[in-house]
């Protein structure tokens, strides 16, 4: 089981787009995929109710919400036993000793960035909690940074790429900025499973996320993430 963590502090940079689609590609390539929702407005849950039945299963886990009468946190939040890939949506804000036990429990940590001055700034002091206050490299998690809803030819991008390329960690890709990602989110599928010509160029652009992650090796049997965020 490999378990992938979608992260960043600050709201609407599009932690539900990258987990979303990360979880419908490796759901179409008939792995054992679910997608756990740490984030209170449930948009991965929202978008797991729209897929179709025809495509392969994404099994969805609201960590969210509270459990029903008798039915203990843990268990609530379970994933499927022998799953392949585990996709983790968190919320924004997750710092300090939250952090800390969410990281020791994955093997990768991915995050995106959008080009934007204050973005950039907010990107600037997670990064640091998360060297930090997280210990990725402590626990021997791998991270990598995302360029999300990117327009390469404009200044602020140009000023996103060369902060990310400072970064003392892998900056793994780039993806535009498209109504393809409203298009497929709205349908509840991912781009890897719409076949019109206009999302080739997305796809492509995916393809440096998803052969970084595969040289990426699960580091331990993980305990449950269920209490990692309150």
């Amino acid at each position: 089981m490999q378990r992938i963590l979608v992260l960043n502090s600050k709201g609407g940079c599009g932690k539900t787009t990258i987990a979303t689609n990360l979880a419908s590609r490796y759901a179409s390539e008939g792995q054992t995929t679910a997608i756990v929702d740490h984030d209170p407005q449930g948009s991965s849950m929202r978008w797991l109710n729209l897929r179709p039945k025809e495509k392969n299963e994404v099994y969805g886990v609201p960590a969210y919400s509270r459990p029903r009468a008798g039915v203990t946190m843990s268990w609530h939040r379970r994933v499927l036993p022998g799953s392949d890939k585990v996709i983790i949506d968190a919320p924004a804000g997750v710092m300090g000793q939250q952090l800390q036990e969410l990281v020791r429990q994955v093997d990768i940590i991915l995050v995106p960035v959008l080009p934007s001055p204050i973005d950039i700034h907010a990107a600037t002091r997670f990064i640091e909690e998360l060297l930090l206050v997280g210990k990725v490299r402590s626990f021997g998690v791998q991270v990598a940074v995302i360029a999300n809803r990117a327009k390469k030819n404009t200044l602020v991008y140009q000023s996103l790429e060369r902060f990310l390329t400072t970064l003392k960690l892998p900056f793994i890709a780039t993806l535009r900025d498209t109504q393809n990602y409203v298009r497929a989110s709205a349908r509840g599928v991912g781009i890897f499973e719409m076949w019109d010509q206009r999302v080739q160029q997305d796809k492509v652009q995916w393809e440096p996320i998803v052969e970084w992650i595969d040289k990426v090796e699960p580091r331990l049997k993980h305990q449950s993430v269920s209490n990692s965020i309150k």
